[in-house]
């Protein structure tokens, strides 16, 4: 353990484009925030070739690249982007205290503000051919990539509203989805259950489970199996949209902050502040929502705003 405490008045843990556009605003307020980027610099955007929907790049642009222009963006601003995992928080309840931070076990840190930004994660199957293939082919979010498969084949695996949910938006686009469910019945609401029972080029099979995703680079396919006779069958698609939920990011906040039965911070009214004075969320760890970049973003200008409000009370 470090002997040596840090102290500063603007604390981001995660990045991503909530955390760097959190960062942009609070440099620019003169709140000299530092950043601990966590383990996945960037965020889930990392693992998404495209991205086609986010305002400013008219012809698209990669993940990745994205995520180094916010943070090129942000550093020019002065923010200091640290790459580290906050493994410990010990919040003051106090309006005015000081909250202290550790990273990676030893580093100490003080800080009077602190914007949380550490998103969620996708859940997935599991399956090594799947984990091979996110980015060709294999999606967790359709509204990012259904673009991508028009007028295509493509499979939507899960059984709850998201999935009647991305099932009916790629209906829209794609030329035939097919939806597994992996128990005999949806979980989905009866109304998402009507609209996907309605929708033409949506098939639905029941009793129904990914053994393998097909393909090299790029999906050409997946072999499905039926859990109750064990048959298995080929299906070629093109696109394989996971929609089994998300687990936000906040394991380490447990008992601290306030948060709902699925772990999502909860944050007051339509601003970014948590339970805890000084302490705000921003992007996919408090939006089960939305979950885009550009809502992502809009928050961390929010956390910032609200950060520099708040500070700005204590003068």
């Amino acid at each position: 353990m470090s002997d040596t405490i840090e102290r500063i008045k603007c604390l981001i843990i995660g990045s991503g484009p909530a955390g760097y556009t959190a960062a942009i605003y609070a440099a620019r307020a003169d709140l000299k925030p530092i950043m601990y980027t966590g383990m996945q610099m960037g965020g889930q955007l990392t693992t998404t070739t495209e991205v086609d929907n986010f305002p400013g790049y008219p012809n698209g642009t990669d993940g990745t690249a994205m995520m180094e222009d916010l943070k090129n963006q942000a550093e020019r601003f002065g923010t200091e982007v640290r790459f580290g995992l906050v493994t410990k928080v010990d919040f003051s309840k106090e309006v005015g205290g000081i909250h202290k931070i550790t990273v990676d076990e030893s580093i100490q840190i003080e800080a009077e503000s602190v914007i949380i930004s550490t998103g969620a994660t996708a859940k997935y199957l599991g399956l090594e051919s799947e984990q091979r293939l996110i980015g060709g082919g294999v999606s967790a979010c359709a509204t990012c990539d259904g673009f991508f498969y028009r007028k295509q084949d493509v499979i939507v695996v899960g059984a709850g509203d998201t999935a009647a949910e991305e099932a009916t938006y790629l209906s829209n686009i794609c030329n035939k989805v097919t939806l597994l469910v992996r128990k005999d019945y949806m979980r989905a609401s009866k109304a998402m259950q009507h609209r996907v029972d309605k929708t033409a080029n949506i098939e639905v099979k029941y009793n129904t489970e990914i053994d393998e995703v097909l393909g090299d680079n790029v999906v050409v396919g997946v072999r499905a199996v039926n859990n109750k006779t064990g048959k298995k069958e080929v299906i070629d698609v093109t696109g394989v949209f996971i929609a089994i939920g998300h687990k936000p990011n906040t394991d380490i906040f447990k008992g601290v902050l306030d948060m709902d039965e699925t772990g999502y911070l909860i944050t007051k009214g339509k601003s970014t502040k948590t339970n805890l004075p000084g302490v705000f969320a921003a992007g996919d760890v408090q939006d089960k929502e939305y979950r885009q970049a550009v809502t992502a973003a809009g928050t961390g200008c929010m956390a910032a705003l609200d950060a520099e409000r708040y500070l700005g009370s204590l003068d």
